[in-house]
């Protein structure tokens, strides 16, 4: 599976950004993806994760009820929609996949080159 991402930018405080991540490979869809970040200075923390048929979704405390990911199956395409964006969610953001469910950095096998998120105060 090949990943990449896109949709990063600068935003101010409060705004909203969607991230996509398309995806190569017939069995994009046996996959879970998820979205992880990394800030300067800091290790690369989960966000978001979703089961290929969305019965199961996760996402950290810090982006519960701002952050949705979503898939389309039909289009090899997870996306995360981010709204009341916080300066503290600036960080490259990178799409990731794996065949079981995780939360975690270390479980998963594919990764994309990741977008830039600047959000300002």
């Amino acid at each position: 599976v090949q990943l990449q991402a896109s949709g990063g930018g600068l935003v101010q405080a409060g705004g909203s950004l969607r991230l996509s991540c398309a995806a190569s490979g017939r069995t994009f869809r046996s996959y879970v993806m998820g979205w992880f970040r990394q800030a300067p200075g800091k290790e690369r923390e989960f966000v978001a994760a979703r089961s290929w048929s969305g019965g199961r979704t996760d996402y950290a405390e810090s982006v519960k009820g701002r952050f949705t990911i979503s898939r389309d199956n039909a289009l090899n395409t997870v996306y995360l929609q981010m709204n009341s964006l916080k300066p503290e969610d600036t960080a490259i953001y990178y799409c990731a996949a794996t065949p079981n469910y995780d939360v975690n950095v270390s479980g998963y096998r594919y990764w994309g080159q990741g977008t830039q998120v600047t959000v300002s105060s």
